[in-house]
């Protein structure tokens, strides 16, 4: 039963760093910027197929190709954040008709998805996907190790740019205090489209972690939207850290409710626990 115990604690830590890499993306875009991306997961399922495709007809490893992506998901960043200030911010309009924009565009990426690529699963398989390492009696498989230590490298990434640079730090006042950034020498507009771009290059690393962890469809992002929004709002608005340890929590709950009493169970449970949580302190765990 102890070993049982510990499998399942260090499978949820693993999960939960994938979580993170999720929902890293969004923390900027969501939790600093106030846009609420709910394409995100779409954007990410987008990353697994093109590593799917970069993997198949260049022999390019899962992780390689979620990296070489990541700069055309920026570029396509800045563009969907430009058309969505042009048509919805810039006159206001940006709380619903903005989401239905979003909305739209999952859609749209979910259908692309489907008429090139069919609804049947696609995975990759690499050398080190099936192996795995013992530490005492807990086994870390390769295919969930390598996401969860991606992760960790990329959120730490994010952190420094954030804290560190003079856009890192435009973006984390960009949706505080508007006028005093632009007093700063630093232009609003061009801040979130960077920001924006950043959050989605996150998503083409994300996409190629989560093919790594098992196959893919085009609809399987709809599974993960309730989860990454709530990591978000949990970990505290904005919060690179919190978003972390939000994520390695719903993934231990996950993990130990799905060994201990099924699979099926995992999902409500977890979000239970979060419900609870934000009872408690409703800014979450890192928020003010």
């Amino acid at each position: 039963m102890l070993d049982l115990f510990l499998n399942a604690i260090a499978a949820g830590i693993l999960l939960g760093g994938f979580y993170a890499a999720m929902t890293v993306g969004l923390t900027i875009s969501f939790g600093q910027l106030d846009i609420v991306n709910i394409a995100h997961p779409a954007f990410i399922v987008l990353g697994s197929f093109c590593t799917f495709v970069l993997h198949e007809h260049a022999g390019l490893d899962p992780l390689l190709a979620g990296v070489l992506l990541a700069p055309a998901f920026f570029c396509i960043g800045i563009g969907v954040y430009s058309v969505y200030y042009g048509s919805f911010e810039r006159r206001g309009d940006e709380s619903l008709r903005g989401l239905a924009f979003f909305f739209g565009i999952m859609f749209i990426l979910e259908v692309l998805l489907i008429m090139t690529f069919g609804v049947d699963y696609r995975l990759v398989e690499t050398s080190y996907i099936g192996e795995s390492i013992k530490i005492g009696v807990i086994g870390l498989p390769f295919r969930m190790l390598v996401p969860f230590l991606a992760a960790l490298a990329m959120a730490g990434g994010i952190y420094l740019y954030l804290s560190k640079t003079f856009t890192g730090r435009a973006i984390l006042a960009v949706a505080q205090d508007r006028l005093a950034l632009q007093l700063m020498g630093a232009d609003p507009v061009r801040t979130k489209q960077i920001a924006f771009g950043i959050g989605l290059g996150t998503a083409a690393v994300a996409g190629s972690l989560l093919i790594m962890l098992g196959p893919v469809e085009p609809s399987v992002g709809r599974l993960y939207i309730g989860r990454i929004f709530a990591i978000v709002v949990l970990g505290g608005m904005g919060s690179i850290g919190g978003t972390i340890v939000a994520a390695i929590i719903l993934g231990v709950v996950e993990s130990m409710v799905a060994t201990f009493y099924g699979p099926s169970w995992s999902p409500a449970v977890a979000f239970g626990f979060l419900l609870m949580t934000l009872a408690i302190r409703p800014s979450g765990l890192f928020g003010r």
